[in-house]
């Protein structure tokens, strides 16, 4: 009686076409395939700006450099705060202009990696797919089925391709970058520093 009523559910289980099964993953496919391009395209232009704020900043600590080593400035020992003062600021201000970019850049690559690791999935998916239609264990004829129809139940498993995120490991790449730039940042700070006060003061 069991096997009578699977029989029956079998047969009335609904089915769709391989081509729709496989345009399914395609889909999904093309569209990660773009949004990690799209990523990648926003990360390129992060950068560019990192680098035009990298280029401006030392542009500004040349300028500076140049007019503190002049030895016929007006500016004395007495007066060194107010470089230190300019350079605090704009070191400050050079920092919150690189880490909020480097906050857009380390969200773009976080995003085109899941785009990407999810993308994987689905290629995988479809190739996993395709052999069985290709070995035929895949398609369930005699139900309402034909030879180029795919069990809905069966496709809605295989064709299921979650969002994936990388693991928390992955997270250590983007304090390693932050690290990295605040310790430049921290020494350029103090050598600009040590260097005002050595050529004002001796």
């Amino acid at each position: 009686m069991a096997d009578y009523e699977d029989e029956i559910d079998q047969q009335n289980q609904p089915f769709i076409p391989k081509e729709t099964a496989l345009q399914a993953l395609n889909t999904i496919i093309q569209l990660h395939f773009e949004k990690t391009l799209e990523k990648k395209r926003a990360i390129d232009h992060q950068k560019k700006k990192l680098h035009k704020l990298f280029q401006l900043f030392f542009i500004f600590l040349a300028l500076i450099f140049f007019s503190l080593s002049q030895p016929s400035g007006r500016l004395h020992c007495r007066h060194c705060w107010a470089p230190i003062v300019l350079l605090s600021f704009s070191h400050l201000f050079f920092y919150v202009s690189v880490a909020q970019t480097l906050r857009c850049i380390n969200g773009f690559k976080y995003q085109r990696r899941c785009h990407k690791l999810t993308l994987g999935l689905a290629t995988h998916k479809l190739r996993f797919i395709k052999s069985r239609i290709a070995a035929g264990d895949f398609c369930l004829g005699g139900g309402g089925g034909g030879e180029d129809e795919v069990s809905a139940s069966a496709a809605a498993w295989d064709l299921e391709v979650p969002y994936q995120e990388p693991p928390d490991s992955y997270f250590g790449k983007f304090k390693r970058n932050w690290a990295l730039y605040f310790g430049f940042l921290i020494l350029l700070y103090t050598f600009m520093i040590s260097f005002s006060v050595v050529i004002l003061c001796f």
